[in-house]
């Protein structure tokens, strides 16, 4: 195959007509053509190379693999290094490859982490447990490009030698360490870093990244569905103070710096966790277009989404260059933006109106062995009228939860929500067999009445439920195992929920479809007051214990500042 078109090449930032030739799906040769050839291009609009998101659970989507790649094609993503520990945790090596082989039916690249923490620590309950043998298994796969996010940054500063075991197999095999170190700083990081971490997606300010920056890794900007932090990393006033505070001498020209302050100190743009309502909005496109609009230079922008990502990760795409796979996205232009058409090894999979493939069915087994649930299993004993307890304070669009008290009283001996401040129940069910669960309290969810529950709470994956009363807790947890996992909102009004019968994670179903009823749960969650924008996804992190400050797994409340489990009543 052999077309004309104009190209953006990012090894030379530059724009220009080329002829390109592809031959078994891969950029055989690019021929600039000459001013006086141009005037009847094959192609109209601009080739980019195809987008390349280098951080993603595809779980968090609730889709799977394949269904996920239907939806990304349409905004010129191509590619996604994607982090397989949420379906580990729950079914192990076994989960993984059901990603793999889902992933392998359709066209698209999917490249794949080796999970470095299952479980996310010991303080869970998990489906599964992947050992550093197991690690050096899939670390020989060919799919497996990377040793997966290390949360475990307390093993790692403190020398767990099952950890650095883990780390150690990844530098053997020549793979890239991705890193997961929420506010790590000074020497903690020093000591993280000795170990060859090389990204950290979990930067929540700007100095947090520029420290990390400064000592040798790669920052990822993450603009997801649970987490945003572009606003801040890509703040043009803190760069531009930055530039200037560190010119100690004055030796930097003002304009140079006018100039540098719109090229991003940092390397990738990612999104960690994309949420099907928010994917059929848009993906990396739109990404991108909020960086230029925060004032990156769109060119850099680009590459922060494509040979940023190849050259890191040792993939042969991301450019538009001889000897490359042929992966690459026509756009109207670098303003609109918009995806004409995206090609993936020289074939068209997204025509501008549709995706050229299809998705097969698939079974898989089901995880969910909890018992059904009583409303005494959710209610928390104190003898006295009232009692001082320890609350999780979340708040919308952040991982990171604050440490709150507050009095509540008891009736019956029982301790009571208080809807005034904002106080409810949140409780976790061990899915796995065991039935354990355990209870605190949490604010910022906001519900007035009922309750909601998913068998989605990072990393192991138990049941987690948010609710005003015992009763509806319990209906809403019997709800989720009854359908084999998904969400699930119940109140004295109505009673509607969304199957995940992949291991309590994915749907099956067309996108559209899967946003149309979760969509529906948000408004049904929003009517008993919840003010969230995400409500679902952002309980799920509530139970990610490795995020500090406080959070709740089945086996209790848990302070990730000390590591360590607290008491609920004071």
């Amino acid at each position: 195959m052999s077309f004309t078109s104009y190209i953006f090449d990012v090894l030379t930032d530059s724009i220009y007509p080329a002829r390109l030739t592809i031959e078994d799906g891969i950029f055989k040769k690019i021929v600039p053509l000459s001013p006086e050839s141009i005037s009847d291009l094959d192609i109209d609009g601009l080739i980019i190379p195809g987008f390349i998101d280098a951080h993603i659970h595809i779980e968090s989507s609730i889709l799977t693999p394949a269904q996920f790649a239907k939806m990304a094609v349409r905004y010129g993503v191509t590619s996604v290094v994607c982090d397989p520990h949420e379906i580990a945790n729950v079914a192990g090596v076994k989960g993984i490859e059901f990603m793999i082989g889902n992933a392998s039916k359709v066209p698209f690249n999917f490249y794949f982490s080796a999970p470095s923490c299952v479980p996310a620590t010991s303080f869970e309950t998990s489906g599964s447990t992947i050992d550093s043998s197991l690690v050096e298994y899939l670390l020989k796969k060919d799919e497996i490009v990377v040793l997966g996010e290390m949360m475990n940054f307390n093993g790692v500063v403190n020398g767990d030698e099952e950890v650095l075991r883990k780390l150690a197999l990844a530098r053997q095999y020549k793979k890239p360490i991705d890193g997961h170190a929420p506010l790590l700083s000074g020497k903690d990081l020093d000591k993280y870093l000795e170990q060859g971490i090389s990204t950290d997606h979990e930067c929540s300010s700007f100095d947090e990244a520029i420290e990390k920056k400064k000592k040798g890794m790669k920052i990822m900007v993450r603009e997801g569905s649970s987490a945003k932090n572009m606003d801040e990393l890509f703040d043009i006033n803190k760069h531009a103070e930055y530039l200037i505070n560190h010119d100690g001498h004055g030796m930097i020209p003002r304009e140079v710096i006018e100039r540098r302050i719109h090229f991003p100190i940092f390397d990738f743009i990612v999104s960690d966790d994309q949420h099907p309502t928010d994917l059929i909005d848009g993906y990396l496109n739109k990404s991108i277009k909020k960086a230029v609009d925060l004032g990156i230079d769109v060119l850099e922008a680009i590459k922060m989404v494509t040979i940023n990502p190849s050259k890191h990760y040792n993939l042969n795409s991301g450019a538009i260059m001889a000897g490359a796979k042929a992966d690459f996205v026509v756009i109207d232009n670098l303003e609109d933006f918009n995806v004409l058409q995206t090609y993936i090894g020289g074939e068209c999979v997204f025509d501008g109106e549709n995706v050229l493939f299809d998705v097969p069915e698939i079974e898989f087994v089901n995880s969910i062995k909890a018992s059904k649930k009583s409303p005494e299993d959710f209610d928390v004993y104190f003898d006295g009228d009232e009692c001082n307890v320890n609350v999780i304070g979340c708040c919308d669009g952040e991982l990171l939860t604050k440490k709150v008290t507050a009095n509540l009283k008891c009736c019956d001996g029982k301790v009571c929500s208080d809807i005034y401040n904002d106080i409810l129940k949140i409780a976790v069910v061990e899915r796995y067999g065991g039935n354990t669960v355990s209870n605190a309290f949490i604010q910022g969810f906001g519900l007035k009445k009922g309750a909601i529950a998913s068998s989605v709470a990072h990393d192991s994956h138990n049941i987690i439920v948010v609710g005003y009363d015992s009763e509806s807790m319990a209906e809403a947890v019997n709800k989720i195992i009854d359908n084999k996992g998904g969400f699930a909102v119940v109140s004295e009004d109505f009673n509607k929920s969304l199957s995940l019968p992949f291991a309590g994670l994915m749907s099956n179903e067309d996108v559209f479809d899967v946003a149309e009823k979760l969509d529906l749960l948000h408004k049904m969650t929003s009517a008993l007051g919840c003010k969230l924008d995400s409500p679902f996804m952002t309980m799920a992190f509530m139970a990610l214990l490795v995020i500090p400050s406080l959070k709740i797994s089945d086996k209790g409340l848990f302070d990730g500042d000390k590591f360590e489990f607290i008491d609920v009543i004071n």
